[in-house]
């Protein structure tokens, strides 16, 4: 198994963190600490960089750092508010979130993420607790699961994956993932040039078990709220739902508080923005989607924060 992970857009996100070498520093998504690693590089020996991940394997990968500098917290992101009350860092510089899948986990076998390689059904990103993708769908009703694959996956032969993952189940159980991509391939009569027919339906079942949505719009706000000002926030995306979250979040913080209707406002009252956008939306360069091509879809969005408490 190669489980070597190219980081995604490594230059560019370390750039737009704008590290200060006596900074406190998040890296909300660990995975194998390709960009960790490179916040630590510009650290100075008061810096400070916490790593947070819920996978266990990410997690026992970031515990082998042997830095005072460094710790990293097996948690799920949607929690940062309790973890940096926990480590008395109420306020810090820069938070970073890479929303992908790292290669270690796509090519584990026994994780059951990938379509490609056949193992358990499990998808859990964290392998501690949760259902897995087989549990679910072994129980789930048939709309449910058409409902998860149409909203998560944006898939529109949901209804009829759902009915024939429903009759597959009542054979015995769907528990591996060639078993699932058999079935989906069944039911999808037409797909994109060079996608899988079970593309969707894997990243539907992914995001929904592991609750990603959920955690990226828990985690937006309490990044503002502990962002220092000029503070930097920096998002890598990889599917359009959760760049819609970022990029509408990011726009709402943009904007000025809200006004009464029909009331006059001193400009002194008016609630200031709480962050502004910094750039326009990074996307990797094609050099670096030749090297990596699983870095084709990401796009990096930033923010700052404003001066405003």
């Amino acid at each position: 198994m190669n489980s070597q992970h190219a980081t995604v857009l490594l230059n560019e996100a370390i750039g737009a963190l704008n590290v200060r070498p006596d900074g406190v520093y998040v890296d909300c998504t660990f995975g194998r600490g390709g960009h960790s690693r490179a916040v630590l590089e510009k650290l100075a020996a008061n810096g400070r960089l916490i790593a947070l991940d819920k996978d266990v394997a990410a997690v026992a990968a970031g515990s082998a750092i042997n830095d005072a500098r460094f710790c990293i917290v097996h948690r799920a992101f949607g929690s940062l508010r309790q973890v940096l009350h926990e480590l008395d860092a109420p306020r810090v510089d820069g938070v970073l979130l890479d929303l992908g899948v790292s290669s270690p986990q796509l090519e584990d076998v026994q994780r059951g993420f990938s379509f490609r390689l056949d193992g358990p059904l499990d998808m859990r990103m964290d392998t501690s607790r949760g259902e897995t993708a087989a549990q679910w769908l072994a129980g789930a009703a048939e709309k449910e699961i058409g409902e998860v694959i149409k909203k998560y996956g944006e898939e529109r032969f949901a209804k009829q994956i759902a009915r024939e993952i429903v009759a597959a189940r009542a054979r015995g159980p769907v528990s591996t993932t060639r078993q699932l991509a058999q079935i989906v391939a069944k039911a999808v009569r037409t797909r994109e040039p060079n996608q899988d027919p079970a593309t969707r339906t894997f990243q539907a079942l992914r995001i929904y078990l592991n609750k990603e949505l959920e955690e990226l719009s828990l985690v937006l706000p309490q990044v503002v709220e502990a962002l220092r000002p000029l503070g930097r926030l920096v998002v890598i995306s990889f599917h359009s739902l959760e760049d819609r979250i970022v990029k509408r979040f990011m726009r709402e913080m943009a904007r000025p508080g809200p006004l009464p209707e029909k009331l006059p406002v001193r400009a002194a009252d008016v609630t200031p923005p709480k962050l502004r956008p910094i750039g326009k939306p990074i996307r990797p360069s094609e050099q670096e989607v030749r090297a990596n091509p699983r870095a084709r879809s990401a796009v990096m969005r930033v923010a700052e924060r404003t001066e405003t408490i």
